[in-house]
């Protein structure tokens, strides 16, 4: 008989539940039964008591009890987000402030909920693009399930949301929607002509569609925006962004009325056009924003394309001068939309933050995502430095490979040689912001190659590490996702 089945008798009594095996805040009173979770061995559980239950494991009975130990299933999680609403995911974008943790692996919303329990932001615990998904081999569904697993066992009430990061298709975001998910990300990168911003003027000429209505709408036009703020346009950049955006502005309103006006779905809409090495201007932020609103268009975010780099896993890189200057702008185009502002790229960016928060007035969107990667990986450098060292060589050799993902300036022949280094120096690799993106990049292949015998090569001694040291990877988490809330606030009004 497993420990946790003892528990079962001595529900509602002043015993330790963790003793028997038992999260402690995982447990539920639900029309006459109850439910709560439980290690069992190597393995987690819902162990449901008392009445008839939709969860499908094995049956068993205490003292004349009716119980049932679910494993951890998407059938099971559905059954979960039905019996205990706060377990699904909701909308959450009305909220002040809100950030985005992307979770790779399925086993970071444990430290995350921590940090939200000591911040007033809400958190998207659930937040994965396709690309990550395809990289590392999981599913939408996975990635809610992890979340809404997490917010069961640790008891976690104040509600969170669940993104269909950066779709591009529509039957993407229908998958989404289905799912559950409270939130879209629409990705209009394939839509963007970037090539008008650099064209020479003439061949501009030459290309531009005429578009008399809107020529009359902003040609030497001005639009005071308030707090000092003022866009206008001139004949030659309302050509360019015309151009750039009029393909994003035709998809985004046929993505929203398809999905977000007849009631079907309830659920949060973002815009992105960061996804593009061109900076989005306040003009350019401005004309999409005017238009989608002149459209119907309701979006919670919008997410432009800051100027400056973005890159993953490090500091924000550019003029700091010039990205507040230009933030004075689009934060004031936002209020002027009533949306907040979308900080896309967010992992790391602490030189940003503090401006971010100021200019904003505490209303935001962040999203981060591959920097609670980096947080598991420097664990498995400060535990397993062997594991560490191959996983490192073999990421060395993949980086070529991936760089057709991702935008970064990495250059990997600074990153020091490990053969150069013991065992507690590599903790200090993290430190180190091309070893940083060496890693942050490569995590598809780390995660998905096989050997010849078909078996992982590295996925499942790391995930058994990372069991090992829940409560370590919990600890690191809790303190650097702790640093970005800490700096987003440390100048915001009040």
């Amino acid at each position: 008989m497993k420990n946790y089945k003892n528990f079962i008798p001595l529900i509602g009594t002043k015993v330790d539940p963790v003793a028997y095996g038992v999260y402690p805040l995982s447990i539920n009173s639900v029309g006459g039964g109850t439910v709560f979770m439980a290690e069992d061995s190597k393995e987690t559980l819902i162990v449901a008591v008392g009445k008839d239950w939709d969860f499908s494991g094995v049956e068993f009975e205490v003292e004349d009890q009716p119980c049932v130990a679910a494993p951890l299933t998407h059938a099971n999680a559905k059954v979960l987000r039905s019996l205990l609403p706060f377990t699904a995911p909701v909308r959450v974008l009305h909220k002040e402030r809100t950030v985005g943790v992307g979770d790779r692996l399925g086993i970071a919303a444990p430290g995350h909920i921590r940090v939200f329990e000591e911040y007033d932001a809400f958190p998207i615990l659930a937040q994965q693009s396709i690309r990550e998904l395809t990289l590392t081999e999981r599913t939408y569904e996975d990635v809610l399930d992890a979340a809404t697993f997490a917010v069961f066992r640790d008891g976690y009430k104040k509600g969170y949301g669940a993104d269909g990061d950066h779709l591009k298709k529509a039957e993407e975001v229908k998958m989404a929607l289905d799912l559950g998910y409270s939130m879209i990300t629409l990705d209009c990168s394939d839509h963007m002509h970037n090539e008008f911003e650099s064209m020479p003027k003439a061949e501009l000429d030459n290309k531009y569609m005429a578009k008399t209505e809107l020529e009359k709408k902003y040609i030497g036009k001005s639009f005071d925006l308030g707090e000092g703020v003022v866009v206008t346009f001139d004949e030659e950049s309302f050509k360019r962004m015309a151009m750039v955006y009029g393909e994003v502005l035709d998809y985004a309103t046929s993505i929203y009325e398809k999905f977000f006006t007849d009631g079907t779905y309830s659920a949060d809409f973002e815009i992105s056009i960061d996804e593009t090495t061109t900076p989005t201007t306040p003009l350019e932020h401005f004309f999409v924003a005017n238009e989608l609103t002149a459209r119907g268009v309701k979006f919670a975010t919008l997410a432009p394309r800051f100027c400056g780099e973005f890159q993953k896993g490090v500091d924000y890189i550019g003029d700091i001068k010039q990205f507040e200057q230009e933030l004075v702008a689009h934060t004031a185009i936002a209020r002027y939309f009533d949306y907040k502002i979308s900080l896309h790229s967010g992992s790391d960016k602490f030189m940003v933050f503090p401006i971010f928060g100021r200019l904003t007035r505490g209303r935001f969107h962040v999203k981060t995502a591959g920097t609670n990667w980096l947080e598991a990986m420097k664990l498995v450098a400060m535990v397993d430095p062997k594991l560490y060292r191959e996983v490192h060589a073999f990421a060395l050799s993949k980086f070529d490979e991936v760089t057709k993902y991702y935008h970064v300036t990495t250059d990997i022949t600074r990153i020091p040689d490990l053969d150069t280094l013991d065992d507690k120096a590599l903790v200090k690799l993290f430190e180190h912001n091309d070893a940083r993106q060496l890693i942050h990049i490569t995590y598809g292949p780390i995660l998905s190659t096989k050997d010849a015998k078909g078996e992982f090569l590295f996925k499942d001694r790391l995930y058994d590490l990372w069991k090992i040291h829940e409560k370590q990877y919990s600890d690191l988490l809790f303190h650097h996702i702790g640093r970005h809330l800490k700096e987003l606030y440390r100048h915001m009004r009040g």
